[in-house]
């Protein structure tokens, strides 16, 4: 082979290596900051980590929301109509935040199986709730009254 070619082809060999292992560090770093949504019933089956961050949401039962105004941390219970998830929350709930409208909370699963909120979000105005939540709901609304 021409010793000419013989660099060619490795200038390129050394520059799809230096492309994969972009690309491979890039995918890596996503990884580590993807949030990944469930709904109370895909959480009650998913195998998660402790550790891991995820999003859970659904319908924040009405009577269910239990507020310690010591350490200002608040207990409420979501539910999709199929499982529940209780939910622990230090801080400020948000202001749309009430019993029966829709949430997303963002945290980790305690090893008790509770779920520990970093962060709550509520819905924006009367009409609006996450289009996650909302399929959720209304694909179990409509096997519960199949």
């Amino acid at each position: 082979m021409h010793p000419i070619r013989k660099q060619r082809l490795l200038f390129i060999s050394l520059f799809m290596l230096a492309i994969a292992l972009a690309i491979a560090l890039a995918l890596y770093a996503l990884k580590q900051n993807i949030n990944v949504f469930y709904s109370p019933s895909q959480l009650f089956t998913a195998k998660v980590s402790l550790k891991q961050t995820l999003r859970v949401g659904g319908l924040v039962e009405k009577g269910s929301v239990k507020h310690n105004t010591i350490d200002n941390q608040v207990q409420f219970t979501i539910t999709d109509y199929h499982h529940d998830v209780i939910i622990y929350y230090t801080g400020l709930l948000p202001d749309l935040f009430r019993e029966g409208q829709g949430i997303v909370a963002e945290g980790h699963v305690r090893a008790n199986g509770t779920f520990q909120a970093t962060e709550v979000l509520a819905k924006h105005d009367e009409n609006y709730m996450p289009p996650p939540v909302a399929e959720m709901l209304a694909k179990n609304t409509e096997s519960a009254h199949a």
